[in-house]
């Protein structure tokens, strides 16, 4: 078996879309360490009020001058391309251009990860220092990208329990290039899994999904939701391998046995950890569980800093979103601390009981 940051070295830097070649290679890849049914989802199937996407490929994309001198191209990073762009290809006005380009809105050094999956746009990622630099008046686009037919794929790894009640955990395996978000929450769950199957039977049975971020929930969900009912809580995994303390995030239903079975546990494992309300420290999939008309209690485990110490929830880590989110920012032993966090708080749910009256 691999380790954590074994599996993260080999498929960190592919291409992760939504629905793309390298986000399948690194599913199947992880498909090799545990037991995983594969579910796909065909671009173009109705998901409640979602549309599944199209399979996008970048084939190449690339900024350069008149001259032929290249400024910008994805060969040297794959966030050199806005996610989901349109294909484009001619010779642009500088003006014209500049409002085509996306730069970090703090780090003058490092490359965004843009996405526009559901808005109809063509545009590169640089970074500003480069930006500042280009001074011609006109410049050659390439961007050769295409859209077909494909499928959405989540996996599925299922540890039985002595009843059919579900706790689910989740993570995305998208973000092309990048690493704490979310691959970090990806192995850790493997790993979670490993051992889980490994173990004696549990009284519940654990459901985890690998899945495309936001329109991957939406999927599964709307189509297994004959589930939903047995789904008795859940926790979603994230941004688990940097150096901040664990951030344990509460559900909507506040008072429902898996909050305080976990912060419970969070609190017998990590003196540094704190606790936060719904959706005050970071917005991911268990919005989907928690949603209207679903209503599964799903928290969220994660390693950043307290609300209070920065400037937006949108920026939960300095290398968030950007090139800077490597392997270099994530530690086996951070990963492996989150590991037992999360083993410590299933065990506290799968144990919790609670009294009921059979008598007047």
């Amino acid at each position: 078996m691999s380790s954590m940051m074994e599996l993260i070295d080999e498929v960190w830097y592919l291409g992760r879309e939504l629905v793309s070649d390298e986000y399948d290679q690194a599913l199947k890849r992880f498909a090799e360490e545990v037991p995983m049914t594969i579910h796909e989802y065909p671009s173009g199937m109705p998901a409640w009020s979602w549309t599944v996407p199209e399979k996008w490929t970048c084939h190449e994309a690339y900024l350069e001058t008149l001259d032929g001198r290249r400024i910008v191209d994805r060969a040297d990073h794959p966030l050199h391309v806005v996610s989901y762009s349109l294909p484009f290809e001619g010779i642009v006005d500088r003006e014209e251009l500049l409002a085509h380009l996306h730069v970090h809105p703090q780090e003058p050094d490092l490359i965004p990860f843009v996405f526009k999956y559901y808005q109809r746009d063509w545009g590169l990622c640089l970074t500003r220092n480069i930006r500042d630099t280009l001074d011609e008046e006109q410049y050659r686009v390439v961007i050769r990208t295409s859209f077909e037919p494909g499928t959405l794929k989540v996996g599925e790894v299922v540890v039985p329990g002595e009843v059919e009640e579900s706790f689910m955990l989740a993570a995305h395996l998208c973000h092309p290039a990048q690493v704490n978000d979310d691959l970090a929450g990806v192995v850790v769950g493997l790993d979670v899994m490993r051992r889980l199957l490994a173990g004696p039977k549990p009284h519940y049975t654990y459901r985890f999904l690998i899945l495309p971020e936001t329109i991957g929930s939406v999927s599964y969900l709307s189509q297994n939701e004959d589930l939903i009912s047995q789904m008795v809580g859940g926790l979603f995994l994230e941004m688990l391998g940097n150096d901040s303390g664990l951030a344990l995030q509460q559900s909507f239903m506040p008072e429902s046995q898996s909050d305080q079975a976990l912060i419970a546990a969070l609190r017998g494992v990590d003196r540094d950890g704190f606790v936060g309300s719904y959706r005050s420290i970071i917005n991911n999939d268990e919005r989907q569980f928690n949603a209207p008309g679903v209503r599964v209690p799903m928290l969220s485990l994660s390693r950043v800093e307290r609300p209070e110490l920065v400037e937006t929830m949108y920026r939960p880590y300095k290398e968030y979103h950007s090139s800077a989110d490597t392997p270099e920012i994530v530690t086996q032993e951070r990963l492996e601390a989150a590991s037992e966090a999360v083993l410590a708080m299933l065990a506290a749910y799968d144990k919790n009981a609670y009294v009921v009256n059979h008598f007047k």
